[in-house]
């Protein structure tokens, strides 16, 4: 065993740190350790793996096309319907009022036919074959008009309709409520609910009020 005194222990210094780092360096060539980030990129891809990438990405742009091309599809397809239904309604409205100009130059002739019969005499014998015969040609001349969609407007006795009616006149009257049609002085007509003609009208209004503004 040694009797010689034992050495006391340097303390360490930042010049002692120093160097033991630059010492390390010096092993390891003086190079920086890359970092994960970098050590994947650095990594070979095999032409299997990029040919599999590829792939994926052409089918994922497939299939988005595939999509888009179905949209397409669809948004056709409605356009298509649209327009049929359109077309199918333009025809069907086109049918229903083809007549009606030629409709509303006919109720003149209803018109006439009616004002013979209510000027005509029935009791008397002269005119009763005559009377008969303008009755038989109105009624067959109606039943016509009524068979391509024409109907009378003949409002006697209800509310006001100025959707409908025209009023000529008002006269007041206790016996009916105001705004009632109390006498129908011109038919009107209409052709599948459209209206030819409206029907001229005398409306009643309350004693004494004045001019009903809502007729």
């Amino acid at each position: 065993m040694s009797n010689e005194p034992q050495k006391p222990e340097q303390p360490v210094t930042p010049e002692d740190v120093e160097a033991h780092a630059e010492a390390a360096a010096e092993n390891t060539g003086g190079e920086e350790q890359p970092t994960p980030e970098e050590a994947i990129a650095d990594t070979e891809v095999s032409p299997e793996e990029a040919r599999i990438a590829e792939l994926e990405q052409q089918v994922a742009e497939a299939e988005n096309r595939l999509q888009e091309q179905k949209d397409s599809v669809l948004r056709a397809k409605a356009d298509m319907e649209n327009a049929r239904r359109r077309a199918q309604a333009d025809a069907e409205k086109a049918k229903k009022f083809a007549l009606e100009k030629f409709a509303g130059e006919l109720l003149d002739v209803l018109d006439n036919l009616e004002r013979a019969l209510q000027v005509a005499d029935p009791d008397n014998d002269t005119i009763k074959p005559v009377v008969e015969g303008v009755e038989l040609t109105y009624k067959s001349f109606y039943s016509t008009m009524e068979k391509f969609g024409v109907s009378a407007i003949d409002p006697q006795g209800d509310p006001f309709n100025p959707d409908k009616h025209q009023a000529m006149s008002m006269q007041e009257s206790a016996e009916v409520e105001p705004n009632t049609v109390i006498a129908v002085m011109q038919k009107g007509y209409e052709l599948n609910g459209r209206l030819l003609r409206p029907a001229m009208v005398m409306v009643s209004r309350a004693p004494e009020s004045g001019v009903d503004t809502k007729a």
